[in-house]
């Protein structure tokens, strides 16, 4: 992920200071969306953003609240927040770094500032990428070097057909692909299987990883694919 194309999503109940933010970020070469509310933000895709800027102090879902939220959803737990608050004192600041907040900006705030904040998030984030021999969906993990998976960092005991099954499900996250596809990329050596050995796979393959068997969906009269 290049910084300056970074997905950013703003969340204030304050238009003027999206609008700011909105405009500023974007001359900064960031892609900015804008919400202003809680409940707003929470119908969007969370996982598609980079970085989500945060107010506190919203309606009825307040950010300290959207952010418990989002750590209780897998899909969204690891999308990094940074807190933008009237608020100023040691206790909220505290809450906010115990909710996981990457950074913690007050108003009133420099513009300046808040480029050099949102530019180092990302940096870090960035820097702390998942390597290129590593194909990961949160904490589901495949090192391709060492052909193994791992789930919350416990070694899963895959057969290699699972294992490559997985690795082609999870390059090609949300994409549809029919039974006669995979056999074609995952059995591709094996011209003597059926159809069917895709489906008993696939149903093997959900138990294996856990809570993310329910991303392997069936599209019924097209196919199966991992969605994110």
């Amino acid at each position: 992920m290049e910084e300056n194309k970074a997905h950013i999503l703003v969340v204030d109940d304050e238009e003027d200071i999206c609008e700011i933010l909105q405009f500023n970020l974007e001359k900064e070469g960031y892609i900015v969306d804008v919400a202003y509310s809680a409940e707003e933000a929470l119908k969007l895709k969370l996982e598609q953003y980079n970085l989500i800027m945060l107010d506190v102090m919203m309606g009825e879902i307040s950010g300290f609240k959207m952010a418990k939220m989002m750590k209780d959803k897998p899909e969204w737990a690891k999308v990094p927040i940074i807190f933008i608050t009237a608020k100023d004192t040691e206790n909220d600041t505290i809450t906010g770094l115990t909710l996981g907040a990457d950074d913690y900006i007050s108003k009133p705030f420099s513009l300046k500032e808040v480029t050099l904040r949102v530019a180092a998030v990302l940096r870090r984030i960035h820097t702390n990428a998942v390597p290129d021999d590593r194909i990961a969906y949160h904490d589901l993990v495949l090192d391709t070097q060492k052909k193994s998976a791992s789930l919350k960092g416990e070694e899963l005991v895959l057969t290699k057909k699972e294992y490559d099954l997985l690795k082609f499900l999870l390059t090609n996250q949300d994409e549809v692909f029919s039974r006669e596809d995979i056999l074609d990329k995952v059995w591709e050596e094996d011209k003597f299987v059926t159809l069917r050995t895709v489906d008993v796979n696939i149903t093997r393959l959900r138990k294996k990883i856990g809570e993310y068997g329910s991303h392997i969906v069936t599209r019924w009269g097209f196919g199966y694919c991992f969605e994110s």
